[in-house]
């Protein structure tokens, strides 16, 4: 085959650190903004960007060059800098590690809704049951003593 086609696309999920509610309304649209500024200087799509106060939620396209840690880790070290000299919040720390899911074009729209309805998601489910759920779903095998 003369050329190369793809459809990579990741839910991607992390928190702050130690899940605290760091991310306040005035200011989440803006971390929110930046954060798909961020994708998409590093080569990226910004499909959907989400969340609430303890953690957040993307939905990115990747170029098959793109290494899901490399951009993972940029994006958290570049808006965690953005919120100490922007925000002045100079605690604010994204907490290790981070969920990454596959996500099918077909589902996309599906996922970019529940990303958009996180405040309303989240009257009902905690962060940490939402996860548990993401993992369980995803078929992910974790050690529950390295979770949280």
């Amino acid at each position: 085959m003369p050329s190369t086609h793809l459809s990579l696309h990741y839910h991607i999920v992390f928190s702050t650190k130690e899940r605290r509610p760091f991310i306040v309304p005035a200011w989440r649209e803006r971390l929110h903004a930046y954060l798909g500024g961020v994708v998409r200087n590093l080569g990226g799509v910004a499909e959907a960007v989400g969340g609430v106060g303890d953690h957040v939620h993307l939905l990115i396209g990747l170029r098959a060059t793109h290494c899901l840690a490399d951009v993972v880790g940029s994006v958290k070290a570049v808006s965690s800098r953005w919120v100490h000299d922007e925000i002045s919040d100079g605690l604010f720390s994204w907490q290790e590690g981070y969920g990454g899911f596959t996500v099918s074009p077909p589902q996309c729209v599906h996922v970019r809704g529940y990303i958009e309805r996180q405040d309303e998601h989240h009257q009902k489910q905690t962060y940490q049951d939402e996860y548990l759920e993401f993992l369980r779903l995803g078929g992910v095998e974790y050690d529950e003593r390295y979770l949280w």
